[in-house]
């Protein structure tokens, strides 16, 4: 059945890796090369079946194609994920012989931090490829892409209210914050900056009470944030919250967060669409980390990384644009956006075959 599965996907290849002694259990999908080498990050979960893993890894990394693609990148899209408990399985030889795995495709996919794994790990993926993105700052890397990540959100919001409201002014409107990880916690600080009311959630209490206790937020429960009366909900925690349950509780007009897979399905996206709901299409807000470590091909500059995350702005416009012009709603829009320019790009060249990233002012060390 996987050759059914990839058809429906339309995957390029997808890498089974294994190694005994390093306890590595893993698997790498390349979606789509016609942009570019496929970069997405690598995901370590305890996944209670195979089938979960390859279900997970092919879903992340056709998601990354079209966030690639409407991020105006030159670059396709591909994920990984490492079967294990991030919090007792993670050993050196463990992320080299990935490394390994990577290296063996020939740049054909490029790795990042994703879910599970963060900047130590990646440094022994590493010493065995060079296609690794997010590596330390000591490396010439970008380092942790979570401002980033958050700081583009920001643009996509702006973007969203002067398509509902006809103006960018984020102080004027309350959100409801779902989530204070990393990217969660940023965006309330840059929220709070403007002025802004803000309710918040997380199932960490300590990080619920850093957001009261330093950005002026409101705490409520974990499930009373979907009847917060205000006008933006911001998912920033785990896919699927905007579902059949949920929906006829928000009273927000717009939906707009940096979780991935913020729709539980497309019907839900249609009925958001009747009800006179924005949603701004999560893989186009939430684009600032990718755009990050992508800049690490060409040689780091953060400077330019914030340049980038301006360009979210228009790409979220240019959705609204297409969602209007076509007749169909948002999520369809950005869907579009990036099949328009796959497509436009497909007929100037062929699917990668080898790939050259330049990696420039990297430092390496052993």
């Amino acid at each position: 059945m996987i050759f059914e599965t990839l058809d429906t996907f339309g995957h390029e290849q997808v890498v089974f890796c294994h190694n005994k002694d390093a306890g590595l259990k893993a698997i790498i999908a390349i979606h789509n090369t016609v942009l570019g080498p496929a970069l997405g990050g690598t995901r370590m979960w305890p996944y209670k079946t195979e089938q979960d893993a390859l279900n997970d890894v092919l879903r992340l990394s056709r998601g990354m194609t079209y966030k690639n693609a409407v991020a105006g990148l030159n670059i396709g899209g591909g994920k990984a994920v490492i079967i294990g408990d991030p919090a007792a399985d993670k050993s050196e030889a463990l992320f080299r012989a990935f490394g390994q795995f990577v290296e063996s495709l020939g740049g054909r996919y490029i790795t990042a931090e994703d879910v599970g794994i963060d900047v130590n790990d990646m440094e022994y993926v590493y010493r065995e490829t060079e296609y690794v993105t997010g590596v330390h700052q000591v490396h010439g890397g970008s380092g942790d892409p979570s401002p980033f990540t958050a700081y583009g959100t920001l643009q996509g919001l702006m973007a969203t209210l002067n398509k509902k409201y006809g103006d960018e002014e984020v102080g004027k409107y309350s959100y409801a914050v779902q989530g204070l990880g990393h990217v969660g916690m940023e965006y309330v600080k840059l929220l709070k900056e403007r002025g802004a009311k803000i309710f918040v959630t997380d199932i960490n209490k300590g990080l619920v009470d850093k957001a009261v206790s330093e950005y002026g937020a409101e705490a409520v429960g974990l499930d009373e944030i979907y009847d917060v009366n205000c006008d933006v909900y911001s998912p920033c925690a785990l896919g699927g919250t905007v579902n059949e349950q949920t929906l006829p509780r928000l009273k927000a007009k717009i939906i707009c967060g940096a979780a991935n897979n913020q729709l539980a399905n497309n019907a839900i996206g249609d009925e958001v669409e009747k009800r006179g709901i924005v949603y701004a299409p999560d893989y186009a807000v939430n684009a600032g980390g990718v755009m990050n470590v992508a800049l690490e091909l060409d040689g780091y500059n953060r400077e330019r990384a914030m340049r980038m995350m301006r360009t979210i702005y228009h790409n979220l416009a240019r959705i609204y644009e297409i969602s209007e012009r076509d007749g169909i709603p948002t999520y369809q829009a950005a869907d579009r956006l990036a099949e328009e320019r796959i497509s436009a790009i497909g007929k100037l060249k062929l699917p990668l075959g080898r790939a050259a990233p330049r990696f420039q002012g990297r430092i390496r060390g052993h």
